[in-house]
C-alpha cells in the first residue's frame, strides 16, 4: 500500500516536472521570410563610427543591423516604427555606475549604495554599463551571479585593484589586498565581460594601488580606470598620468576639480589633463554626486578641452542629487557647447573604444542591433552641478525608443504600439517576439466576453468544471 502510494506520488511530480518545463518552453515563432524584423523609419541617424550624420531608415533582422539606407522598404518588414523628428543612434554606453545591489551590506558599493541596472538603464537608451570597481577579484563571482547573469542590461565590470571590492575605506586602504597578479588572472577567466581594471577612493600617500591596477591590466589586457581618491602631495596628479599610467587608461572624475585637474591660475585645464591627451590617457566625466563642477569644467571646455566619454557614477548618492541620469550628463555638455554630435559620440563609440569592446557602439551592417532613439525637447531647463548650482539650458534630450538585441525594451510613448481599440494591426502578433520584449498576445477569457493578454508561450489552464 505504502509502495503504491509513493509510486502514485513519484509520478504526479514527474508529470508536474513535465507540465513546468512545457510550461517554461516559449512557443517556437515560425520564420520571417521578410528581409527585415524592425524597420526604423525617417529618423536621423547619428553614428560617430560610421560617420552618418543623415537622414536614414534602419532595417533590424535576428538581433543584428541589416541595413542603414535611404527609403528602405516597409514592405520588406514585420513590423515598422516612423521615428521622424527623432535621432537615431546606436544604444548608449555607460561606463562607470555602481550595480553591484543584493548584497545588503550597508554603506558599501557593494551593497546599499549600488542600484539594479534595469530600472536605470533602458529608460535613458542605455544598453551596456560597465560596473566601476564595484566587486574585487575575491567578489566578483558573486556580483556575476547576483547582477549580471540576471539583468537584460548588458552589464561588464572593472575589476576592483582591492580584492574585497568597493567596500568602504577600512577595505580600499588595505594596500595588502591590492595584488595585481590575482586581480589580473580573474579578469583573464572572464574576457568579455572584466573589460577593466579599477583603482578608487585610496587615501594614502602610497602608488602602489595604481602599479598594481596596471600589472592587472597589463596581464588581462584591459585599460585600468582611475578615481584618484584623496588628494596626496606625495603622488601629484601630473605624476600619475606623465609616469604611471598607460597610454588607453581612463582618468575618470576630469571635472571635479578636486585632486588637480584644473589651472589654479587660469582656470584652465591643468597641465596633468593636458599631458593626459597627449599621452591618450581618457578624460570621463564620471559626475557622480561630487565630481563635476560647473566652475571646472565651463572654462575647461569653452576652452576646447572635451572628455572622451561621458558617464554617470550612478548610485544611490548620485541619482537624486546633481546627477540625474546619463541624458542630464549630456545635457550639461551641451549647455557647455558641446554639439549633439559629439555628446552622442561619447556615449556610443567612444566608449566602447576605450573599453575594447568595439563590437558595441555602432549601427554597422551585422552589429549588434542596440539602438536609442532620442528627441531633442525645447524650453527652459536647470542643470545642477555637484555644488548644487545650476546652468540654465535651452534643450535636453530625452529617450523615445531602446532597442537591444534588436527588440524593443523601452517605449516611452509606444510608438511601436496599435492603438487598443485598432481594428487593424500593423504587425502579425504571432511574430511579435522578433521586435518587442512586450510580448503578449490576445486569448478570450474563460467567460468569453472580453480578451485578456497573456505573455505568448503561457499555457493557460482550462477552466475548472
Amino acid at each position: 500500500m505504502i509502495v503504491r502510494q509513493f509510486s502514485s506520488l513519484l509520478l504526479s511530480c514527474v508529470l508536474a516536472s513535465t507540465f513546468a518545463g512545457a510550461q517554461a518552453r516559449p512557443t517556437p515563432m515560425p520564420p520571417n521570410p521578410l528581409a527585415y524584423d524592425l524597420l526604423l523609419t525617417n529618423g536621423h541617424v547619428l553614428d560617430d563610427k560610421n560617420k552618418i550624420d543623415a537622414m536614414r531608415d534602419v532595417g533590424i533582422k535576428d538581433g543584428k543591423i541589416a541595413a542603414v539606407g535611404e527609403h528602405l522598404n516597409p514592405k520588406d518588414a514585420l513590423k515598422t516604427v516612423d521615428v521622424k523628428g527623432m535621432y537615431v543612434t546606436p544604444g548608449l554606453i555607460d561606463i562607470h555606475v555602481h550595480v553591484y545591489a543584493g548584497t545588503g551590506e550597508k554603506g558599501s558599493y557593494a551593497g546599499d549604495l549600488s542600484v539594479y541596472p534595469d530600472g536605470f538603464t533602458f529608460r535613458n537608451g542605455v544598453t551596456t554599463v560597465v560596473d566601476a570597481g564595484s566587486s574585487g577579484w575575491r567578489s566578483f563571482d558573486d556580483f556575476k551571479d547576483r547582477v549580471i547573469d540576471r539583468s537584460k542590461t548588458r552589464v561588464l565590470a572593472e575589476l576592483n585593484i582591492v580584492g574585497a571590492g568597493m567596500r568602504g575605506e577600512k577595505y580600499e586602504d588595505n594596500l595588502d589586498d591590492m595584488d595585481g597578479k590575482l586581480t589580473g588572472d580573474k579578469a583573464k577567466q572572464f574576457p568579455g565581460v572584466i573589460v577593466g581594471i579599477k583603482s578608487a577612493h585610496f587615501t594614502g600617500p602610497e602608488w602602489k594601488p595604481y602599479d598594481q591596477a596596471v600589472i592587472a591590466g597589463n596581464i588581462a589586457n584591459v585599460p585600468v580606470m582611475i578615481d584618484y581618491g584623496a588628494r596626496r602631495s606625495e603622488r601629484p596628479l601630473l605624476e600619475l598620468v606623465s609616469t604611471h599610467l598607460r597610454p588607453g587608461d581612463i582618468y575618470t572624475h576630469c571635472f571635479s576639480g578636486l585632486r588637480g585637474e584644473q589651472n589654479p591660475e587660469t582656470g584652465l585645464a591643468s597641465e596633468a589633463l593636458l599631458v593626459m591627451k597627449r599621452r591618450g590617457i581618457y578624460c570621463d566625466v564620471g559626475h557622480g554626486g561630487g565630481s563635476f563642477s560647473w566652475t571646472v569644467a565651463g572654462p575647461i571646455v569653452k576652452a576646447g578641452y572635451l572628455p572622451d566619454s561621458i558617464s554617470t557614477d550612478l548610485h544611490v548618492g548620485s541619482m537624486n542629487n546633481g546627477m540625474k541620469d546619463v541624458l542630464n550628463v549630456a545635457d550639461k555638455m551641451m549647455v557647455l557647447g558641446e554639439t549633439l554630435q559629439q555628446v552622442i559620440a561619447q556615449m556610443t563609440w567612444h566608449p566602447a573604444h576605450e573599453m575594447k569592446q568595439e563590437q558595441l557602439g555602432h549601427l554597422s551592417v551585422g552589429a549588434i542591433a542596440d539602438v536609442a532613439v532620442l528627441s531633442v525637447e525645447k524650453g527652459n531647463f536647470g542643470f545642477v552641478d555637484m555644488y548644487n548650482t545650476k546652468r540654465m539650458g535651452t534643450s535636453k534630450l530625452d529617450c523615445q525608443l531602446t532597442l537591444k538585441d534588436g527588440k524593443v525594451v523601452y517605449d516611452l510613448n509606444g510608438i511601436s504600439s496599435d492603438k487598443w481599440d485598432a481594428t487593424q494591426h500593423s504587425a502579425d502578433s504571432s511574430q511579435a517576439r522578433r521586435w518587442t520584449t512586450f510580448n503578449e498576445r490576445p486569448i478570450e477569457a474563460s467567460h468569453g466576453k472580453f480578451p485578456v493578454s497573456v505573455p505568448a508561450g503561457q499555457v493557460t489552464p482550462a477552466p475548472k468544471p
